[in-house]
């Protein structure tokens, strides 16, 4: 324990970097945040018996730069070949889904319709989806900006690309869009750290996580953050 203590924190605190750009897994303010990322974080550092700090940001890009500059320890990311080579992840605490908006009377009906000549696309720059669909979209155009669904609406894109739940929360409150409710991708958050930890230290993670899943920590922090449409992740 001293060993993987040492080698996560050499500080002596334990620094978290929260995203607040994703209410899935965060809200609150930088002051008080909370949320399952804020629940795990301070579930680890109580584990490691470690001192906690949390800082926090608004866009997944910027937690990421956080953990690889590094001003933090563990970042709370999705999964992405375009971060694992800087990342060590643990497996997945949590899936999310991708999907896109669009216009009531567009004719993109399903996700492959989306990825054709002449679409645009709205996304939020460095998201996880912003990396998925940069290297799986053949025919559409990405256009990034700090939220997919503001440069959605102030460049008349065609599409919006978001995570489930905040989407279906822009089309509830603005019903001359519409969701398209087939997935485009599916969104595995799991708990980041450089990849020059020791191995010990990247295990210690992975054996965290997947006791929080199967204790029902997760789940419950998911509940009480009123998140209950995410689900936990299946065991590694």
């Amino acid at each position: 324990m001293t060993s993987v203590r040492e080698d996560l924190a050499p500080s002596g605190v334990l620094r978290a970097s929260i995203n607040l750009g994703n209410p899935v897994l965060a809200q609150g303010t930088p002051e008080e945040p909370a949320g399952v990322t804020v629940d795990i974080a301070r579930e680890i550092a109580r584990r490691l018996e470690l001192p906690l700090e949390l800082v926090c940001f608004d866009a997944a890009r910027k937690s990421f730069e956080a953990l690889t500059t590094g001003h933090a320890d563990i970042c709370f990311l999705a999964i992405e070949p375009a971060r694992a080579g800087e990342v060590a992840f643990t497996a997945p605490y949590v899936i999310i889904e991708g999907v896109f908006a669009v216009r009531r009377e567009s004719d993109l009906a399903g996700v492959a319709d989306v990825d054709r000549a002449g679409v645009r696309v709205g996304v939020k720059r460095g998201s996880a989806y912003d990396l998925y669909l940069t290297r799986t979209l053949q025919h559409a155009t990405i256009v990034r900006g700090d939220e997919g669904v503001d440069v959605f609406l102030a460049e008349g894109l065609e599409a919006a690309a978001g995570i489930r739940q905040p989407i279906t929360q822009f089309v509830a409150e603005n019903p001359e869009f519409r969701v398209i409710d087939e997935r485009f991708m599916e969104i595995r958050q799991a708990v980041g750290t450089t990849k020059n930890r020791h191995p010990d230290t990247v295990a210690y993670l992975h054996t965290c996580v997947e006791d929080l899943k199967s204790t029902g920590f997760i789940a419950d922090s998911l509940l009480r953050s009123h998140q209950p449409d995410a689900a936990v992740a299946p065991p590694a």
